[in-house]
This record gives C-alpha cells, structure tokens and sequence, in this order.
C-alpha cells in the first residue's frame, strides 16, 4: 500500500451505513479499526440516523453516519482500506443496494475543489447530493464554509426527510495513538 508523505494530511469524508446484523456495533467497530489504521485518524463523528431503504426497498431500515479523517493515504489506497474493512466486518456483495453489514462510501477527499475520476472511484462522490441518508449525518461535521453550505443546499432540495431520524448521538474521542497527528 503506498501512502503519501506524512506531514501531507488530508481531511476526508466517509459515509457508512449497515442494515444486517448488530448495526450499531458495526458502525462503531467500523470507525475504531480505521482510526487503529497507522495513516488515518478519526477526527469527528456524526450522530447515527435510522433511514429508510434507498434503491432496493425490500429490506431492514439502515442506520447511517458520516465521519471526517485525517489521513496520509491517496485516495485508491484510502479505498482499498475502506474495502478492506467492509471485509472484515462481513461484508458480502450480492445485490446492488441490497441488505449488508456495513458499507463505507467516500465522499469528499481534501475540499470541495478536488476532484478524482478513475475505474473505481469517483471524488466527490458523484450521487451523494441525491441521497439526505449521507447529506444529513455529514452536515453534522462539516465545519461552516463553501462545502458546508453545498451540504445544505442539496438537503433542502430533496424529499423524503421524514425517512431519515435521529437514532443515537455519538460521543466520539480517538483512541489511536497518532491521534494528534
């Protein structure tokens, strides 16, 4: 895995979501084994939100969160990462959209402005404006600025605000050891 140099940290945004299983506890051992990861460190995390099934709607409801890190990585190897533990934690990919026990989506790497086209990965992600599931936990830690307010905008645009409700408020503090990084 290549990693860029160490004093270059990027801020990115994860969205993760899991509907199978014990979802809560996925949710947060998902973000306690990236932030373990020796080139990323947890910085926020949003409050978790059970959502309505997006796509393939016959499934269990989704509890949904959004995270920002820092991180050393590019970002294929900020994904390979992401795949990785989407693996770990059971993940199996059978229908698109479908039930899973956790899913990790990257959204934004560095700001707004930049930008990433290739075979597997697209920056920004290039449907999240249409999905409130991701726009509502990232706008609980998206600090005020350009990309903020862009959050904002595409919220208000969308319906179906009612299928996205506040499950539990997380508390976050890093436990990683290069946290200060």
């Amino acid at each position: 895995m290549t990693y860029s140099n160490p004093s270059d940290h990027s801020e990115v945004y994860i969205a993760l979501g899991a509907n199978l299983g014990d979802r809560e506890h996925t949710l947060m051992t998902a973000i306690e084994l990236l932030d373990r990861h020796p080139a990323i460190t947890v910085l926020r995390v949003s409050s978790m939100y059970e959502t309505d099934p997006f796509g393939y709607v016959d499934q269990p409801a989704f509890l949904n969160m959004a995270l920002a890190a820092s991180t050393t990585l590019e970002p294929e190897a900020l994904l390979q990462v992401l795949m990785e533990t989407e693996k770990e934690l059971g993940r199996v990919r059978d229908i698109h959209w479908g039930p899973r026990t956790l899913d990790l989506d990257l959204i934004f790497y560095r700001n707004q402005q930049f930008t990433w086209n290739s075979e597997t990965l697209i920056l920004p992600h290039p449907r999240m404006h249409e999905r409130l599931f991701v726009l509502t936990p990232l706008s609980d830690i998206i600090p005020a600025g350009p990309l903020h307010e862009f959050v904002q905008d595409a919220m208000d645009k969308l319906e179906g605000k009612e299928g996205v409700r506040r499950w539990r408020t997380i508390n976050w503090h890093s436990g990683s050891e290069h946290s200060a990084n």
